[in-house]
């Protein structure tokens, strides 16, 4: 007798309704994206990338760890941790038992600021995501030792405290948690009677999981408009369980794609760089052509609600200014560089609008309405009661006059 097909939508509308009963999660595309998540975990080996779930909060109590429970409950061959080795985890994965989904609580003390030794763990998660990657490590004893290359690609979910580093969260969907509001109930999560409950739908999942495999292995799905790149990398398994799933889960998946891959830039800090150029673009030079370092350090300094007040634990200075935007290249591919400035009062360094056209276009948002002043127009006082529109005025140097200039690495 044929076994009667698992209705793949239905399914997966169970494993929602399972984490509703104990997790509360800040969005409806939460629910949806973690849901998807659950179930790529069996399907991994048929993806090229498989994406982290971070689950994040600013504050402890928000359920972080119970998401993760409940994705244990789910997922197979789950490990759960707190502290982990990178070469256990290379051995781990590599073992013959089968891909694990590694389960990280509490990570944020693993890439807190006084994390430096887990570099190379940071880097299993980041190589981990990609199917081709892996880590060359010597095995054996003493002297008689050999490079092997082990595998790192597997499914892991994380929860934490504040964020992660950006090499993480790009390769991840982020579900920020909240602290339940006093009309938000969850049912008691109690091990002994619920674990066996998950335990069922994850052996459903797995049987699935077996019966659209071929069908999620050769499937291409097609993105949400706008969503390219890292984020299509991390949602292309989510949207190909969707697909294979049916019913009213591929419109759900793109909805939750498109709702999380924006949350996700509009509450990105990972690049100190980009918020610099932007900020210089938008609240310094402001169609002015050139502008001094002092000027710019004052400028940045005063505006409110950017971080340059508190960079590495001290106020940005014009070596950290030259730093940040030496990372950058002028359109000519050299780096950018602060330069001599010829202004009525002297001759200090400064940065030209010319070096930064090309990072401002390549990195930046789109630019705000037209109606921002130009830098020239700002008066505060810098040292020696010189102000900053005597400082800052903008003479548009020739070629020639540019040429003449100096180059000052500093």
């Amino acid at each position: 007798m044929t076994p009667t097909p698992i209705d793949g939508a239905a399914l997966l509308d169970e494993v929602e309704a399972f984490h509703r009963r104990f997790n509360v999660f800040p969005t409806e595309d939460a629910y949806v994206a973690v849901t998807l998540w659950d179930a790529h975990a069996h399907l991994i080996e048929c993806f090229e990338t498989t994406p982290r779930i971070a689950f994040l909060s600013p504050e402890p109590g928000s359920g972080k760890s119970r998401a993760l429970e409940i994705v244990e409950l789910l997922t197979p061959r789950p490990v759960s941790t707190v502290s982990a080795s990178a070469n256990a985890l290379y051995r781990l994965v590599d073992s013959a038992a089968g891909l694990p989904t590694v389960l990280f609580d509490e990570v944020d003390t693993i890439f807190g600021p006084k994390a430096g030794a887990d570099e190379a763990l940071r880097g299993f998660l980041n190589a981990g995501y990609r199917r081709t990657t892996g880590a060359l490590r010597c095995v054996g004893e003493g002297s008689n030792q050999n490079a092997q290359i082990f595998n790192s690609y597997c499914a892991v979910a994380m929860a934490g405290l504040g964020s992660l580093p950006d090499t993480v969260l790009t390769r991840s969907v982020i579900v920020r948690m909240r602290k339940r509001a006093p009309n938000e109930k969850v049912e008691p999560y109690r091990q002994r009677i619920h674990e066996k409950q998950g335990h069922v739908l994850r052996d459903r999942l797995a049987k699935w999981a077996d019966s659209v495999r071929e069908q999620v292995t050769d499937a291409w799905p097609e993105m949400p408009e706008g969503v390219t790149d890292r984020p299509a990398d991390v949602w292309e398994p989510l949207l190909a369980v969707a697909d294979a799933a049916g019913g009213d889960w591929p419109a759900r998946a793109r909805a939750a794609c498109l709702e999380l891959v924006n949350a996700a830039h509009d509450n990105d800090e990972s690049s100190l760089g980009v918020r610099l150029l932007t900020d210089l673009r938008d609240k310094v030079f402001c169609g002015a052509d050139r502008v001094p370092t002092a000027v710019i350090l004052e400028m940045l300094l005063a505006l409110e609600d950017a971080p340059w007040g508190d960079v590495d634990d001290k106020p940005l200075n014009s070596r950290m200014l030259a730093k940040l935007l030496g990372q950058y290249v002028t359109p000519n591919n050299k780096p950018i560089k602060p330069r001599g400035i010829r202004t009525p009062s002297g001759f200090p360094k400064g940065y030209y609008a010319d070096d930064l056209t090309d990072a401002w276009t390549r990195y930046c948002p789109p630019p705000p309405g037209e109606s921002a002043t130009s830098a020239t127009s700002a008066t505060p006082q810098i040292s020696g009661g010189e102000s900053v529109a005597d400082t800052a005025t903008v003479i548009r140097h020739t070629p020639a006059e540019t040429a003449t200039q100096p180059t000052l690495a500093g």
